[in-house]
């Protein structure tokens, strides 16, 4: 339920995306708009094996902070040089705990604990086997973006 096949319906009609420029931004941009948290991974190559129909977008180049794949980069709708070989899929894997929000990212895990619900709390983060805090220093609200985009907060 996380994770498959990106089809996109354009125009009366199912289609899959073309894995040109494909990547974890695009990822991230599809798990935001399917209200999936987790950590965002694009595939490809029809990891999710081949789709039929129309490849209905290819090159699709997201930032990463579009609330959608339409307000991303992209060729024309049914403009392509691709083979259903090249379908792009995505991961959107919710490592969760039950009392705090986690997310496994390269970094590491990241959660959020005592805070009074899911979406605030202290940064903490697990490393060598251990959860510890994140210093202030520096910190200021692009850190915090940053958290929140990856455990899948908008």
């Amino acid at each position: 339920s996380f994770e498959g096949r990106v089809e996109v319906y354009h125009d009366g009609k199912w289609g899959t995306i073309c894995d040109d420029q494909w990547d974890d931004r695009d990822a991230e941009v599809v798990c935001r708009q399917l209200g999936l948290s987790g950590t965002p991974k694009a595939l490809s190559w029809a990891h999710y094996g081949q789709g039929s129909g129309p490849i209905l977008l290819d090159e699709v180049q997201c930032s990463g902070n579009e609330l959608s794949l339409d307000q991303c980069k992209k060729s024309e709708w049914g403009q392509q040089n691709c083979d259903h070989i090249e379908d792009a899929g995505v991961s959107c894997n919710p490592f969760t705990g039950t009392d705090v929000q986690l997310c496994q990212s390269d970094a590491g895990t990241i959660r959020l604990a005592g805070g009074l619900s899911p979406s605030e709390g202290r940064v903490e983060v697990y490393y060598n086997g251990d959860w510890g805090t994140v210093c202030d220093d520096g910190w200021t609200d692009l850190g915090a973006q940053v958290v929140c985009r990856q455990l899948g907060f908008r």
